[in-house]
């Protein structure tokens, strides 16, 4: 009886709360959607006050130093949890699918593995339907390097698939019968802004580093992007014929929720590069309906090594094929 009276309380109170935040006006602002019960306020062990970061770890196969993706989960939590100029967000990992109080709660969902995960993970039809769910709340959605890919039979014979609609294009495997992207390891590939002014940008600068951007990736029938959709960062590939190539972009949804792809790092020793860390970062806090700080999310330089990667340095088997096409 003392428990029920104890819960009856708390929706009192939280009743109240509520009831509060609409005679002032603000949840008409989407305060009491966004802040409170979009955030996860019944689910069980986690706070509401904090906005929640979702980090999904799906399966990969790549050699040490390359990927690492259980390694950038781990560095990626720490970030989130210690922006010094943006207190008070929370990272979750998961390695596999998450459940429910963890979905419910989460601001934005960020995705590390090979191949989008909910595709690869058991039971994709439940995940893409689970994560459908969180779309339509208005979550947010993240995918970083190979976590962008998709393969042929994730797709219709037209390239259809929900990361078109969830985060604006992807990464098509040679496997895609409608498209081919590419990748390739650049030994000096320079990421230059391509929309200086969108929140994400801020504190981003022009960079280089030897990675593996993919290019030629995937926007919609004909590869042309939609209207929503914003090309945030160019890069002239590849080096022998060059073309500004679209290595990240964002997309503001119908739902309200929003989406930021960025095809790096494959190298886990980039993680150490600023810009690319903020880059990614400032992603993240974007899709999570936080205000991304004038100069950019700032972070302390992380020592790789604590975060349990298989390797910090690549070192190629004898067999690696140079012009890797994933």
């Amino acid at each position: 009886m003392k428990n029920i009276l104890s819960q009856c309380g708390c929706y009192l109170v939280l009743g109240l709360v509520a009831y509060s935040l609409f005679a002032h006006g603000l949840c008409a602002h989407g305060l009491c959607a966004h802040g409170l019960f979009a955030h996860g306020l019944f689910a069980q062990g986690l706070d509401a006050a904090e906005p929640h970061v979702l980090i999904v770890v799906g399966p990969s196969s790549h050699p040490p130093g390359s990927h690492e993706v259980a390694a950038g989960a781990r560095l990626l939590k720490q970030c989130v949890e210690n922006m010094r100029n943006l207190p008070g967000v929370k990272g979750d990992v998961v390695e596999g699918w998450p459940d429910k109080a963890l979905r419910d709660a989460a601001s934005t969902v960020v995705f590390i593995g090979d191949f989008f995960p909910p595709n690869r993970l058991p039971d994709a039809k439940r995940n893409l339907a689970d994560l459908e769910a969180m779309m339509q709340r208005g979550c947010g959605i993240v995918c970083v390097h190979y976590a962008n890919g998709v393969h042929g039979d994730d797709v219709t014979l037209e390239g259809d698939h929900p990361l078109l609609l969830w985060t604006g294009g992807y990464f098509a495997n040679r496997s895609c019968k409608h498209h081919e992207s590419f990748a390739r390891i650049f030994t000096a590939a320079t990421i230059t802004p391509a929309a200086p002014q969108h929140e994400i940008m801020r504190g981003v600068k022009e960079f280089t580093l030897h990675d593996e951007p993919y290019y030629n990736n995937f926007f919609g029938r004909g590869n042309r992007m939609a209207a929503n959709v914003t090309s945030l960062a160019i890069s002239q590939l590849p080096p022998d014929n060059p073309k500004p190539e679209t290595v990240a972009w964002c997309i503001e949804r119908p739902d309200h929720g929003r989406g930021f792809g960025i095809v790096m790092p494959h190298f886990y020793k980039n993680w150490r590069e600023e810009d690319l860390r903020r880059f990614i970062l400032n992603g993240i806090v974007w899709t999570a309906k936080l205000e991304v700080p004038t100069a950019g999310i700032q972070t302390a330089p992380p020592d790789l090594a604590n975060f349990a990667p298989a390797a910090v340095d690549y070192a190629p088997p004898p067999t690696k094929n140079k012009n890797n096409r994933e």
